[in-house]
C-alpha cells in the first residue's frame, strides 16, 4: 500500500478505535476519523495532527442511513477515496443482560450498532472502496462472539459476564463477515473480523488487562494485509479464533 492510503476508523474518538487510527497514521496513512460527539471527534483529530497523523473528522453516527451517506461523501471530497474501512464503534447495550429478564431494548441496542450499523456503513463505503487497489475491511469482532468458547468455557475471562445482548450481537457480526466474504470472493476487496482481547475500556469500566494500544494491534495487522491475505476470516493477536 502507498503512502496514500486512506482509512477510516468508526468510534475512532477514544480508546482502541483512537490506537488504531493513530497506528494507521503512523504509516504515513491518511485518516478519517469517525464519530458521533462532534466535540471529542475534534479533539482526537487535534490530537492526531498533533502527533503527525494526517487526520480528518468524519461526523458518523453508525445507527442514521443520513449520516452514513453523508459521512461516505465528505470521505470522498476529502481524501477522494478509501482504502481500509474499520468498523469500531460500538456499544454493550447497557446491563443487565441475564437472559431470563433481560429489558429486551437492551438487545435491540447492541445489534442495532454492532451489527446493523456495521452493514449500513460497508455499503455506504463500498463504492469508495470498489475504486481502491487493496480494499480491506476490519470488523471489530470479540472473544466473547465466539460459541465455540461459550460452549467450552465458563472463565469470565473467556466469555466475558453473562450476555444475552452484547456476546451475541458479535457472534451476529462474525456471521455477517462471513456472508460479505462470500458474496465479495471475487472482488480484490478482503474482509475480516477482528478480536482485540479483554482490553480496559469504558465500554467494560476499564477492567480489562489489556492496553487499547495493544487493542488496536490485530486490527491494524488485519487492515495491512497483503493482497493474497485472508478473507472471511476471525483472528486475534494468538492467531485464529474459533467460531
Amino acid at each position: 500500500m502507498s503512502e496514500t492510503t486512506t482509512a477510516l476508523v468508526t468510534g475512532a474518538n477514544k480508546g482502541i478505535g483512537y490506537e488504531i487510527a493513530a497506528g494507521l497514521g503512523a504509516l504515513g496513512w491518511t485518516v478519517g476519523v469517525g464519530a458521533r460527539d462532534d466535540a471529542r471527534r475534534e479533539a482526537a483529530v487535534q490530537k492526531l495532527r498533533a502527533a503527525g497523523v494526517d487526520a480528518f473528522g468524519v461526523p458518523l453516527d453508525v445507527t442514521d442511513d443520513a449520516s452514513a451517506a453523508a459521512a461516505a461523501r465528505l470521505v470522498e471530497e476529502r481524501a477522494g477515496g478509501l482504502d481500509v474501512l474499520v468498523n469500531n464503534a460500538g456499544v454493550t447495550g447497557g446491563v443487565p443482560q441475564e437472559p431470563t429478564t433481560v429489558d429486551l431494548a437492551a438487545v435491540r441496542a447492541a445489534v442495532e450498532t454492532n451489527v446493523i450499523g456495521v452493514i449500513r456503513v460497508i455499503n455506504a463505503m463500498l463504492p469508495l472502496l470498489r475504486r481502491s487497489a487493496s480494499p480491506r475491511i476490519v470488523n471489530m469482532s470479540s472473544g466473547v462472539g465466539s460459541l465455540t468458547r461459550q460452549a467450552a468455557s465458563t472463565d469470565p475471562f473467556v466469555t466475558g459476564p453473562l450476555s444475552v445482548a452484547y456476546a451475541p450481537s458479535k457472534t451476529f457480526l462474525n456471521a455477517v463477515t462471513l456472508q460479505y466474504a462470500k458474496e465479495l470472493r471475487d472482488t480484490n476487496i478482503l474482509i475480516n473480523a477482528a478480536c482485540p482481547g479483554f482490553v480496559a475500556t469504558d465500554l467494560n469500566g476499564f477492567r480489562g488487562v489489556r492496553t487499547p494500544e495493544q487493542g488496536a494491534a490485530i486490527a491494524i495487522r488485519l487492515a495491512t494485509l497483503p493482497d493474497d491475505g485472508p478473507t472471511g476470516g476471525f483472528f486475534e493477536d494468538a492467531g485464529v479464533v474459533p467460531w
